[in-house]
């Protein structure tokens, strides 16, 4: 069902995989319209490994949303830190692909994000964050990205 990697000596181990969504700071959410049209929007993002899915917040309403009820495949790219090699034609980089489907996070679940969010993004202000969260939570959804299928290439020279 999903392809692999044309470039299989280029393919990251599972770990270094995981290590790059770890560590990254935002990823490109693909999603399709209902007349037919991808849609990649930027977000910042965590990763809930024990459970193999992703996290991303969000208004409560939106053009992502919008396709996310139509359709809610979807997939997540993260490029780690890119070096130009100008004089090899080519880029140094780490990349991982994810491809699942997304669902709306349930009161619980969101509130365990949202705080996980800060502690990723805003470790140094936690209380502020806590008291910021209180009061915009209800203006916010989490979405969960569950993964089926992640690869991940690299090219280090």
């Amino acid at each position: 069902m999903f392809h692999e990697l044309r470039r299989q000596d280029r393919k990251m181990g599972d770990s270094d995989v995981l290590e790059l969504l770890r560590k990254a700071e935002y990823g490109i959410l693909s999603t399709v319209d209902a007349e037919g049209y991808p849609y990649g929007v930027p977000l910042s993002y965590i990763y809930n490994e024990k459970d193999q899915v992703l996290y991303f917040h969000c208004a409560r309403e939106g053009h992502k949303l919008d396709n996310i009820a139509f359709n809610n495949k979807a997939s997540f790219c993260v490029v780690g830190e890119a070096q130009t090699l100008a004089d090899r034609f080519s880029v140094k980089f780490q990349s991982a692909i994810a491809v699942g489907e997304v669902f709306e996070s349930a009161k619980e679940e969101k509130q365990e994000a949202l705080v996980v969010f800060l502690k990723k993004y805003s470790a140094d202000f936690m209380e502020k964050g806590l008291k910021y969260l209180a009061a915009d939570e209800p203006n916010c959804r989490v979405l969960k990205f569950q993964i089926e299928h992640l690869t991940g290439k690299t090219r280090d020279s």
